[in-house]
C-alpha cells in the first residue's frame, strides 16, 4: 500500500503549555462514574454486527483500530497480522467511503459507529483485544477540549478494560504525555518515543511526515491495568 499527501499540514497549536492541569481529576471522575449517554441506534446495530462477525472468526486474536479514518491503517494491520481479526471503527461515513474500492482482506471489518457507544458495550460483552491502535486521533488542542481526547474521555476506562498492547501515534507531544499520565492512574506503565516512518500507515501519517512534523509513539500493556 502506497500512501502520499501533497498538501502540507500545520503543526498543532494549543493554549496549553504542557499536560492539562485538570487531567488527573478528570480521569478519576470518569473512572468512578460510568458513561450514561443513550447510545445511537446505528452504533448499537453496528456493534451487534461486529459481534456476529467476531464470533465467526473463532479464536482469532482481536485487533481494534479506533478512529480508523479511511481504513488504511486497519488494512495495514490486517495484512501484517493475517491470523488476527481486525475491526476498524470510525464514525464518519464519508471517510470510510472515501477508499471503499480499496481491496480489504477477509480478516478485516470496517465499522461505521461512534466508539463512545461501542467501547462500553465491548467491555460489557467481554471483548479482549490483542492490540489496540489509536493512530493520529484528533488532538482537540484547546484546553477546554480535554474531554474530547481519548484519555479525558468518559469511556477511557472501557478502552483500557479491553486489554492488549496499546499503540498511540500522534504529532503532538502533549497528547502522548497526557496519555502516559492517564494510563499511570490505572497502574499502566508506558513508553513514549519518536517514530521514524518508512511506510506510512495512514494518510494522516503520510501528510504529517511529509510536512516535517515530529511523530510520537506511545506503547503500553493494558493487561496490567488496575480497574477497581
Amino acid at each position: 500500500m502506497t500512501l502520499s499527501s501533497s498538501s502540507p499540514s500545520r503543526r498543532v497549536a494549543s493554549d496549553q503549555l504542557g499536560p492539562h492541569p485538570d487531567l488527573d481529576a478528570r480521569v478519576e471522575r470518569h473512572r468512578r462514574h460510568a458513561f450514561r449517554r443513550p447510545p445511537h441506534t446505528a452504533s448499537v446495530a453496528a456493534f451487534e454486527r461486529a459481534g456476529a462477525w467476531l464470533a465467526a472468526q473463532g479464536a482469532a486474536p482481536l485487533i481494534l483500530d479506533i478512529g480508523c479514518g479511511t481504513g488504511d491503517s486497519s488494512r495495514a494491520l490486517a495484512h501484517a497480522h493475517p491470523d488476527a481479526a481486525v475491526v476498524g471503527i470510525d464514525k464518519s461515513a464519508a471517510r470510510l467511503i472515501r477508499r471503499r474500492r480499496t481491496n480489504s482482506p477477509d480478516n478485516l471489518l470496517l465499522l461505521q459507529a461512534n466508539a463512545l457507544d461501542v467501547l462500553p458495550r465491548a467491555r460489557a460483552a467481554g471483548w479482549r483485544c490483542d492490540r489496540v491502535a489509536l493512530y493520529y486521533p484528533n488532538p482537540w488542542p484547546k484546553a477546554a477540549q480535554l474531554n474530547k481526547r481519548w484519555h479525558g474521555s468518559p469511556v477511557f476506562a472501557d478502552l483500557i478494560a479491553l486489554g492488549g498492547q496499546l499503540e498511540l501515534r500522534c504529532n503532538w507531544r502533549t497528547y502522548a504525555d497526557e496519555m502516559q499520565l492517564a494510563l499511570r492512574a490505572f497502574g499502566v506503565a508506558s513508553e513514549v518515543g519518536t517514530l521514524a516512518v518508512a511506510t506510512p500507515i495512514s494518510l494522516f501519517e503520510a501528510k504529517y511526515a511529509a510536512s516535517g512534523h515530529t511523530l510520537w509513539r506511545l506503547t503500553a500493556n493494558l493487561g496490567a491495568a488496575r480497574l477497581d
